[in-house]
C-alpha cells in the first residue's frame, strides 16, 4: 500500500512538472508607442485626433465601463469614457 501510494504522489509531480512548460513571447522590436507611432495610455480623445487624424473607423462604446475603439490603418486605439487604454499595431 505505501508503495502504490508513493508512485502514485511521484507520478502526480511528474505530471504537475511536465504540465508547467510554458512559451515565450518573443517582444523584440516591439514598443509600447512611446516613439510615437500610436497614442500611449492616457491620451484623450481630442489629442488622438489632433495628432493622428480623423480614424477609419469609430465603434459605439460597450460595457461598463464603456470601452470604445476607433481604428487607423496601422493601429486600432481602445478608450475607456475619454482616454487612450491601450493602442495596437496591426499586422
Amino acid at each position: 500500500m505505501q508503495k502504490l501510494r508513493l508512485l502514485t504522489i511521484l507520478g502526480l509531480a511528474l505530471g504537475l512538472m511536465a504540465s508547467a512548460n510554458a512559451d515565450t513571447l518573443a517582444t523584440s522590436g516591439i514598443s509600447a508607442g512611446e516613439d510615437g507611432s500610436r497614442p500611449v495610455r492616457g491620451t484623450t480623445r481630442a489629442q488622438v485626433e489632433s495628432k493622428y487624424g480623423s480614424p477609419v473607423s469609430k465603434k459605439a462604446a460597450v460595457g461598463d465601463p464603456p470601452i470604445s475603439r476607433w481604428e487607423y490603418q496601422d493601429f486600432t486605439v481602445y478608450f475607456e469614457h475619454d482616454r487612450v487604454i491601450h493602442a495596437v499595431l496591426k499586422r
